[in-house]
């Protein structure tokens, strides 16, 4: 804050970024009570007049002083034709300090490091992490409490709505439309939304799979629909720019390297991602999965999952050049479960910090070193 780089929000939509600029303005508003603010919501009727880079800046600069600093808010910036344009020629006065948000993770970053490369900073805004909703919703950490987070996801907005799924899934359905039909197919003009929300569903079926974009192919080959792996592949871009689901790369513990073939994809958000595939009781390995996975992702880790020699570890954090490395299991209610689990991580010859997360609880010793834990006491006590 007040330096003349651009702060850049990115996320889904609904995940907060508008109330994070309030914020921000109001801060701003108690350390300098004149302070001239500058706030523009592009999805506001009341600034539909502007289309273009040009009409951008041109009421920016109408509204902004000369002798004082200028405090610039742009919410959803992307839905202007050229915004970056606009955005280079005010960052030069550094008068002008500036915040936007956007729900378009390539256009954003594409887009502005290529005309504004050292100009800007980006933050990646998530759902609510588990004690984060807690707090918004005032629950004690309970099973109940986790079956709710589990069921209905993050979203800021539900602290408004009754926990309930009439509610709840008509409110998060009205949110998957959007992002599908605003930000996916309106904003890349397709025209088979029928496969596209097919292949969402796959990809909500199988969270946490491995898959190449040939698998999924030949896949629903089977079930008599026809795309070439192309299409997939840009299909499932479109889903990662719109922040839906994340793909997550393989990578090679001992040779160190990246799998350039096979991908596992999470769900940003549960809730959503239950709108479209159902919440299951068969599907509690997978869902426990992507909240580990998002959990780290919110924490700030870079993940990937891990291939050791012929056998996987489900998630290697990395953050400030510092290693996390996390199983993930249902139950641990066999010998040979509770082998494979721990015996992958027993072969990682290095004393980075390794997990066991399982929705059982347990209170105890570690397991030669690896710390074993409750799903609800890893999301409340690792960071």
């Amino acid at each position: 804050m007040g330096t003349s780089l651009i702060k850049v929000m990115t996320g889904q939509r609904r995940v907060g970024k508008s109330y994070i600029l309030f914020q921000l303005i109001e801060l701003i508003r108690k350390k300098e009570s004149e302070a001239n603010i500058i706030y523009i919501n592009l999805e506001d009727i009341a600034f539909d007049f502007i289309k273009s880079a040009k009409e951008l800046y041109a009421y920016v600069m109408s509204k902004c002083l000369k002798e004082s600093k200028n405090y610039i808010f742009i919410d959803e910036v992307q839905e202007v034709r050229e915004f970056e344009k606009a955005l280079r020629s005010l960052v030069l006065d550094e008068n002008n300090d500036i915040y936007v948000t956007g729900s378009n993770a390539k256009m954003l970053s594409g887009e502005l490091a290529t005309y504004l490369g050292g100009r800007y900073i980006e933050f990646t805004i998530y759902s609510l992490s588990y004690p984060e909703f807690l707090q918004f919703h005032g629950l004690e950490n309970s099973d109940e409490s986790f079956r709710l987070y589990t069921r209905y996801g993050g979203l800021p907005y539900l602290m408004h709505l009754k926990l309930e799924d009439g509610i709840v899934f008509e409110y998060l359905k009205s949110i998957y439309s959007t992002i599908i039909y605003r930000d996916v197919v309106s904003r890349y003009a397709l025209r088979n939304t029928d496969f596209l929300e097919r292949l969402l569903l796959f990809l909500a079926d199988n969270v946490g799979s491995i898959f190449s974009a040939k698998g999924i192919s030949d896949y629903l080959k089977s079930q008599r629909v026809t795309l070439g792996v192309n299409q997939i592949l840009t299909y499932i871009e479109h889903f990662t720019n719109a922040f839906i689901i994340s793909c997550v790369d393989r990578y090679d513990i001992v040779g160190k390297r990246i799998f350039e073939v096979g991908n596992k994809y999470y769900f940003e958000n549960l809730g959503i991602r239950n709108v479209i595939a159902g919440f299951k009781l068969q599907d509690q390995g997978k869902v426990l999965e992507n909240i580990v996975y998002n959990h780290l992702l919110y924490q700030g880790y870079k993940v990937s999952v891990g291939v050791l020699e012929k056998q996987e570890v489900d998630f290697i954090g990395e953050r400030e050049g510092e290693k996390v490395y996390v199983q993930v299991a249902l139950q641990l209610n066999d010998e040979a479960t509770i082998q494979r689990e721990f015996g992958n991580l027993l072969k990682i010859e290095d004393n980075y910090p390794k997990f066991v997360v399982s929705q059982d609880l347990f209170h105890g010793n570690t397991y030669e070193g690896i710390q074993y834990l409750g799903i609800r006491d890893f999301l409340m006590n690792v960071r």
